[in-house]
């Protein structure tokens, strides 16, 4: 059926997301985690010196308002959402670019981090973003902000995944550029899912103009 509410008419799919209370409480649960993540994960990141576990835990405080922001707007029309998911896209995208920034702080002052502690708190913070991600699974082909959501999450696990091996390579090696290594990639990550989001944000508000028009 066309869409003859102009600003005010959501996509089915937002729509019925929006009214699903399963999707509200999946968005609180993958906020406190996220919230509680930081706090462990940046005292660690500051505790080891590891650039890559600092720049998770940023990653983790910028998911948690992230999800808040998602929870703001739930039940408002679809083009609040998506002027969300845009806002999203740009934090990721900024994100990237302070990740790059510390780690080349990093490489030029920084010494070796810790290695036992760097792999610990990056097994601890796989488990978190897998659970969730489990969590977002379901919603992951929705509208932009559904899957802004959803990468952040993705992107979060597979930094995890690679903070371990950091971890491994550090105690091997004795050398930061392991933690300095996983602290770029999870930056070109970032970078990444934030042009992707942008990209399909941008879309869907000209398509949403056009039907107003």
């Amino acid at each position: 059926m066309a869409c003859d509410c102009h600003d005010h008419c959501e996509a089915p799919a937002a729509r019925r997301r929006a009214a699903d209370p399963r999707w509200r409480r999946v968005l609180w649960i993958a906020l406190l985690v996220n919230a509680a993540m930081f706090a462990l994960e940046f005292g660690a990141g500051v505790r080891a010196d590891s650039a890559a576990l600092l720049a998770d835990a940023v990653d983790f405080a910028g998911d948690a308002l992230n999800y808040g922001l998602s929870l703001a707007v739930l039940g408002m029309a679809a083009v609040w959402g998506t002027r969300l998911a845009l806002l999203k896209g740009v934090v990721m995208a900024l994100w990237g670019v302070g990740v790059l920034a510390q780690a080349l702080f990093s490489a030029l002052h920084g010494s070796a981090p810790q290695a036992t502690l760097m792999g610990g708190v990056g097994l601890l913070a796989l488990a978190a973003n897998l659970g969730v991600a489990a969590l977002l699974w379901r919603w992951r082909d929705g509208d932009a902000n559904a899957e802004s959501v959803w990468l952040c999450s993705r992107n979060d696990a597979l930094g995890n995944a690679a903070i371990v091996l950091a971890a491994l390579g550090v105690f091997g090696t004795g050398s930061a550029w392991p933690d300095l290594l996983v602290a770029a990639i999870m930056a070109a990550l970032a970078l990444s899912a934030g042009v992707r989001v942008m990209r399909r944000s941008r879309r869907e508000l000209r398509e949403a103009q056009a039907a107003a028009g």
